[in-house]
């Protein structure tokens, strides 16, 4: 029987053209979105012209520092969890060291890296917030009226990269390569899935703040 764990094949493609792929997918197609949403304001004609730039940085700045919003003050719970989450979610993969080593050993290019028991639990509050983002999708009735499966889907995405790297560093559950190769793949569709996805509201976020406070702002009134 073929003992695709001890072949070196499949982690070979997952680590080396799977990675490009999944780059040039991932920096392509963000790129093509965010041309084509600013084409798409051009061709409004309005849009542009009416963008604010004070109004647009005070609603970013606003939605950006946790409690700052009305909206973030009548959810603490959920605040904490989503800053935390986002901002675990963004730093861990750049600044760990097990990522910053494959960055100097292809590229030659090293920065700053986390402990490890510091990125042990940032990898652990991602994996936390998804779990409480799970259970408030399925329990808090105004959550899951307006939650379908590609949510549970986006949400498994998010989820797999960092389950899978704490498994893999410790080794647990499976073979150390095996747990590796799943790591790194789980890695590639969620930089594949962002242009096509929700996800991509990292990059959308400063967009339609940007629009909604200058529309309030036109109004003498607060988006937050």
């Amino acid at each position: 029987m073929y003992d695709f764990i001890k072949d070196p094949s499949l982690y070979n493609l997952v680590r080396g053209p799977l990675v490009w792929i999944a780059f040039f997918i991932f920096i392509g197609g963000s790129a093509y979105r965010i041309y084509s949403l600013i084409n798409l304001a051009k061709n409004e004609k309005v849009v542009l012209p009416f963008i604010n730039l004070k109004a647009t940085l005070q609603s970013i700045l606003h939605w950006i520092i946790p409690f700052s919003s009305r909206n973030w003050k009548r959810r603490p719970i959920f605040t904490i969890v989503t800053f935390a989450f986002h901002i675990c979610l963004v730093f861990t993969p750049i600044f760990l060291l097990s990522h910053n080593t494959l960055w100097y050993e292809s590229w030659g290019i090293s920065w700053w890296t986390l402990s490890e028991g510091l990125a042990d639990m940032t990898t652990i509050i991602v994996i936390l917030s998804c779990i409480y983002f799970l259970l408030r999708r399925i329990v808090a009735p105004e959550v899951k009226f307006v939650t379908f499966t590609s949510d549970y889907i986006l949400l498994a995405i998010t989820f797999l990269p960092f389950i899978t790297g704490f498994l893999s560093y410790h080794q647990l559950f499976l073979p150390h390569k095996l747990m590796v190769t799943i790591h790194m793949l789980a890695g590639e569709i969620m930089l594949i899935s962002i242009p096509f996805t929700r996800l991509f509201h990292m990059f959308y976020f400063f967009l339609t703040r940007s629009f909604m406070g200058s529309q309030f702002a036109l109004w003498h009134t607060k988006d937050w």
